[in-house]
């Protein structure tokens, strides 16, 4: 299964231009209204080291890992207040789309443009982000006061091991109604790791997915996104929450993608860098999800699959069929450092560089994997 990232954000700061550039598609971009549709695409993850590993096998296809995007509409509240008790939470039928989000990938006008219409009439960056927090707070506000109407009826029923998850919920209660996420409530109140599986067991909390700021700047400011006063204050709210923050100018990426593969070698080579933001954008989310990657080489294809870190050799097997996994006997692996430096597997195991591991063994990231199976 792909990597779901959700990106959200108010009306017109960028998102739908920037997952435009992502799945280089055509997706409408209203200037004066939020959109009405939520949007999929599926993006490949940039990997040199494909390239590399193909330059030798010769493959007939490159297969990347892939990540899903999902243009999520409709959210934000234009009015700007802070919700309290008597402020009942709104619903907001988009707020499903991000259920099955592992990511969250905000996006925070940076920029200013009398063309492009703002939502709340000016660009304010800490405003429009607690905006849009609030609206995540309140929806995790409305799964919490459901869930504990349940825990109650089962506590006076009897169930004592209720007890302590409605504790907890207490202490996310109070956290929302001052406008903290459950992610930074949880930190704060030094959740255990037992605390934080019993209350994501029964609800998927919005406000704790991983979350990566992106502010949207002009392609000026790329330069020194330090500089740029807004962006500054994405930065700061990122660090608040403990949380990733990059600057990407979405129009940029956006001329980009409309680009020939020569045109950007050659944009690329100009401006001697090897990446776009957008790159390091997927990267940074394989990072905070503690993903990583391991490879296949044949004559057939190269590929890359996307597993967790700390992810041992069989269950690593699984992820290319369950046969194999169910079957494991051996894994052959090779860095991909070596495999490259020997020009290959046999280069490799002239040099003593092949090694055979076993059911224990611990997969690192690049390492190129042939498994034994027997089913």
């Amino acid at each position: 299964m792909p990597l779901h990232l959700g990106l959200i954000g108010l009306p017109n700061v960028g998102k739908t231009l920037l997952f435009n550039a992502m799945t280089k598609t055509d997706t409408d971009t209203p200037l004066s209204h939020a959109a009405k549709k939520t949007h999929i695409g599926i993006v490949n993850v940039p990997d040199s080291r494909l390239h590399g590993l193909a330059k030798i096998v010769h493959p007939d296809k490159i297969v990347s890992a892939t990540v899903e995007f999902v243009d999520i509409a409709g959210l934000g509240r234009s009015d700007g207040k802070p919700h309290d008790s008597k402020t009942p939470a709104r619903g907001n039928p988009f707020l499903s789309d991000i259920r099955g989000a592992d990511a969250l990938i905000h996006v925070v006008r940076c920029f200013d443009d009398e063309n492009v219409f703002h939502i709340n009439s000016s660009v304010n960056p800490t405003r429009d982000i607690e905006s849009i927090r609030l609206e995540l707070i309140l929806a995790d506000l409305e799964s919490l006061e459901r869930r504990k109407l349940k825990l109650s009826a089962m506590i006076k029923g009897g169930d004592k091991s209720s007890k302590h998850e409605s504790e907890l919920l207490d202490v996310l209660s109070e956290a929302f109604y001052s406008g903290k996420t459950a992610a930074l409530a949880g930190m704060q109140a030094g959740f255990t790791t037992e605390d934080i599986a019993l209350l994501k067991k029964n609800i998927d909390f919005l406000s704790w997915k991983p979350i990566i700021y992106v502010a949207n700047i002009a392609e000026s400011a790329l330069a020194n996104p330090s500089g740029n006063n807004y962006c500054r204050e994405v930065f700061a709210a990122a660090t608040e929450e403990d949380a990733e923050a990059l600057a990407i100018s979405a129009l940029l990426e956006s001329d980009l993608a409309a680009f020939t593969e020569q045109e950007r070698r050659e944009y690329f080579s100009a401006l001697s860098i090897q990446e776009t933001d957008l790159d390091r954008l997927i990267q940074r989310a394989f990072d905070l999800l503690g993903l990583m990657t391991f490879f296949t080489a044949g004559p057939k294809e190269v590929k890359a699959w996307t597993i967790r870190k700390n992810t041992k050799a069989p269950h690593a097997a699984g992820v290319i069929h369950s046969d194999i996994e169910r079957g494991f006997i051996k894994a052959d692996v090779i860095t991909y450092e070596h495999y490259i430096a020997c020009g290959g597997e046999k280069g490799a195991r002239e040099k003593g560089l092949f090694r055979l591991e076993g059911k224990d063994y611990l997969m690192r990231d690049g390492d190129v994997v042939n498994f034994r199976f027997n089913v």
